[in-house]
């Protein structure tokens, strides 16, 4: 059943639909934009997500994030589009030390990156598990 769904998801995105995401995501478009989602990591943990617009696995992340936005709660959720803005994931890779992938989810806390994932193993249930 959920290879179904995400085989209609991944059609409406190839038609134009679906292409906005959730509200409640910041976006990230500069290097200040990244600066302030860090500062914020200082109080609570706040979760980066790397997607690039182009790619079917990518789509595919999004939308487990987007069906199972219920398993992260409150947590602040930052959204990069990487091909529009590639000197911000840069800066993603080189402050947080970690391996630019795409898709990616990192979980930011106190300034690090303390978890990541890539591709299918972005999992919502896996990313809560990080949280606690």
């Amino acid at each position: 059943m959920k290879i179904q769904k995400i085989a209609a998801y991944l059609v409406d995105l190839l038609k134009g639909k679906n292409m906005e995401h959730p509200k409640n995501w910041r976006e990230l478009q500069s290097i200040e934009d990244l600066e302030r989602c860090i500062e914020v990591s200082f109080s609570q943990p706040v979760i980066i997500f790397k997607h690039s617009t182009t790619c079917g696995i990518s789509a595919s992340a999004k939308y487990e994030l987007i069906t199972g936005k219920d398993n992260l709660g409150t947590t602040p959720f930052y959204y990069l589009d990487l091909l529009r803005y590639r000197n911000v994931s840069n800066a993603i890779a080189e402050q947080l030390t970690i391996t630019h992938q795409s898709p990616q989810i990192i979980v930011v806390n106190k300034g690090e990156a303390t978890y990541n994932s890539s591709h299918m193993a972005i999992q919502t249930k896996a990313i809560a598990n990080e949280l606690t």
